[in-house]
């Protein structure tokens, strides 16, 4: 049988004479055909082993770790994808030569371009964590999970604070107006509610740090990490930001072994080559029904180790963000934007009614509810200033107080 080996030098085929092979025996194999050495060799069922950094990052993938276990216990069969990971350098084949010039192939401007247009995997993120206020992710999560079920895809756009360091933290979710199914995410923005969105942050002393979204269950079979058309969502809403730190994270259900599922959340950024390429316009933003999702497609050949492509692996272009937890300063427990009901003035005075014993800046330090009384104020003076009030938790002005109490009776 032929297997195919994913590394990152791209996807090379090992043939395999015997049918009850060892994973000992294909380690050999993958010496003999590759020139990778037996000793440097991880390999995995899990392509999540490409974004691996560290040697324990490494041994968590443990699945291939016996070489007395058989191939076919793996339910590896003919055509089945492999993940090296692997120390060191090696020389791959290239493609057959062709002479360029006056006695063979001229070359164009945009074939000497293409030529220095080379994709590798970035090492290191510009931020280096993203911690999450756990309130906000839980009224993100539950939401998707409870109510849709992980059947659709839903985002957000996530708000909050980026220190010297690059340490990103996120305060809470803006979700826009947008439709989702099981394979797309369109987003219906509204610039004058996200001029609100925008006052409210700056009085809060925070910005817009990043966008997060779901996978959906059916998505959770397929063989990538993020597919083909979540790599361009990704990568134009984090080329648009001008944020080097700017952060991509994807909340996912995954089912285990014995049938129970975990949410999981992962971060990412785009990588630098990937916004260049965004950029000036190489990427096919025309997706077919029977393009392979785990590949983005150019416009012009790309260099990717050593071969031309116009296919690159989505996995080159994430840069994998550590991701941490804290108790912000807000709470996320008012109805939240752009769902399934509407808000109304009936849930401000159920959400104040039941935090009457706190301070009334403490009654009000909820972003989804400050988006709801921005709709009543001024854009220019009396938003930002609000949310100062709450950043700063200063005594709320009487007039305001006011103001808030007979929207919550109206």
């Amino acid at each position: 049988m032929m297997l195919r080996i994913r590394s990152r030098d791209g996807l090379e085929r090992v043939a395999v004479d015997n049918p009850h092979a060892t994973v000992g025996e294909f380690r050999a194999l993958i010496q003999s055909q590759l020139r990778i050495p037996f000793q440097s060799q991880t390999l995995s069922t899990n392509q999540n082993l490409l974004l691996a950094k560290t040697t324990d990052d490494l041994s968590r993938f443990a699945d291939m770790a016996d070489p007395n276990a058989a191939l076919s216990s793996l339910n590896l069969s003919h055509g089945s994808i492999v993940f090296l990971a692997y120390d060191g350098e090696r020389t791959v084949a290239g493609p057959a030569f062709q002479p360029a010039g006056s006695f063979g192939r001229k070359m164009t401007m945009d074939d000497l371009i293409a030529k220095q247009m080379r994709v590798s995997r970035q090492e290191n993120p510009h931020c280096e964590s993203v911690s999450f206020d756990r309130d906000c992710a839980n009224a993100f999560q539950h939401y998707v999970n409870e109510e849709l079920a992980f059947g659709v895809k839903r985002s957000g756009f996530m708000y909050g604070t980026v220190s010297e360091e690059g340490k990103v933290e996120v305060d809470f979710i803006y979700e826009p107006p947008q439709q989702g199914t099981e394979e797309n995410l369109v987003l219906f923005r509204d610039p004058d509610e996200e001029k609100l969105v925008e006052a409210i942050a700056l009085g809060l002393g925070m910005r817009k740090v990043g966008f997060i979204f779901t996978q959906t269950i059916s998505q959770d079979k397929k063989d990538y990490t993020l597919s083909n058309r979540e790599v361009l969502q990704a990568a134009e809403l984090h080329a648009e930001s001008g944020l080097k730190e700017w952060v991509t994270a994807l909340v996912k259900l995954e089912v285990n072994d014995d049938g129970s599922a975990d949410v999981h959340f992962e971060a990412f950024q785009m990588s630098d080559m990937c916004i260049r390429l965004f950029k000036e316009g190489w990427f096919v933003t025309e997706i077919g029904e029977d393009d392979d999702p785990k590949l983005s497609k150019m416009k012009k050949d790309v260099v990717v180790g050593v071969k031309d492509t116009r296919e690159v692996d989505n996995d080159f272009f994430l840069v994998v963000v550590k991701i941490l937890d804290h108790q912000g300063p807000l709470s996320s427990t008012f109805p939240i934007e752009n769902r399934n009901t509407t808000v109304t003035m009936k849930a401000l005075k159920s959400h104040l009614d039941r935090a009457k014993n706190l301070p009334f800046v403490k009654r009000i330090s909820d972003f989804h509810l400050l988006l709801l009384l921005a709709r009543f104020l001024d854009l220019g003076a009396d938003v930002p200033a609000l949310a100062e009030c709450v950043h700063t938790q200063m005594d709320i002005p009487e007039g305001y107080k006011i103001l808030i109490e007979s929207l919550a009776n109206a």
